[in-house]
């Protein structure tokens, strides 16, 4: 017991959660956007069973990991196509891959439904999920986005209850913070538009890493998988420039009101 208490193991827990904080950004997101297109009344209901169910469904991932980590990153068929394509595939980079399509398909389509509305109000009525479809999205994604975090802890320590302490941890906290989020986005709903595009290059992000780990080569050119300072470089970025782009407009429109009131005045 004591030994399972170790000054290492609480150090490493630490770190884990840290961890899962930070990969789990992106899941947040997600979660806190899926959640918003069930009817106003089941959103927490949707995201607190989600993230209930992707917990569970992380651990019992966590046991199937550890018994064969060394089969994900063997590879299990090759495609050669010489000059234009080539690629060797481990169950790694195929999550990766399919998952990374998964999160731009859906992030372009939600983008579009932004885009397609005439009225930003009736978004929501118009494409309202039902509640099943929402939380098995949830679930689903929620294993996309923590395959990587979990080999990330993996790679850290092979001792199952750190490993399922973070875990439960860190689902804990994103349950939490999942209504914070939703909230916020609700009632600034420019940022969910901003949440979309983060989301997008998510995918991106990705379909690079599982590239890289398929070693995949179009037109003998290598994939490199997209590094995570970029990534969160772009992220910053998008919300400087989206916060800087609103504050100008809000100027512009207090300047075009008050002419607007010379003008009237005269």
């Amino acid at each position: 017991m004591e030994s399972l208490l170790s000054l290492e193991n609480l150090f490493t827990l630490m770190m884990l959660i840290l961890l899962q904080a930070v990969l789990g950004f992106d899941n947040l997101l997600y979660i806190s956007i899926e959640s918003s297109r069930v009817r106003p009344e089941r959103q927490k209901f949707v995201r607190w069973l989600g993230i209930s169910l992707a917990i569970v469904l992380r651990l019992v991932l966590m046991v199937v990991v550890l018994g064969l980590i060394s089969a994900l990153t063997q590879p299990l068929f090759g495609f050669h196509i010489d000059g234009v394509f080539e690629a060797s595939f481990t169950f790694h980079s195929i999550v990766s891959i399919f998952g990374g399509g998964f999160i731009m398909y859906t992030a372009t389509k939600e983008i579009m439904h932004l885009l397609a509305v005439e009225h930003v109000e009736n978004l929501d009525k118009k494409h309202q999920k039902s509640v099943p479809v929402a939380i098995a999205t949830i679930v689903f994604m929620n294993l996309i986005f923590s395959f990587d975090s979990l080999l990330s802890a993996i790679a850290l320590t092979h001792v199952v209850w750190v490993i399922a302490a973070a875990i439960i941890i860190s689902g804990i906290m994103m349950i939490v913070l999942a209504d914070q989020v939703s909230v916020f986005l609700k009632k600034n709903r420019m940022f969910e538009v901003i949440g979309l595009f983060i989301l997008f290059i998510v995918g991106v992000l990705l379909i690079t890493e599982g590239g890289h780990l398929a070693h995949m080569e179009l037109f003998n050119f290598k994939v490199e998988a997209m590094s995570k300072a970029s990534f969160y470089f772009v992220i910053f970025v998008m919300v400087i420039v989206s916060l800087v782009q609103t504050r100008y407009r809000n100027k512009l429109e207090a300047l075009q009101a008050k002419e607007r009131g010379q003008h009237e005045a005269t």
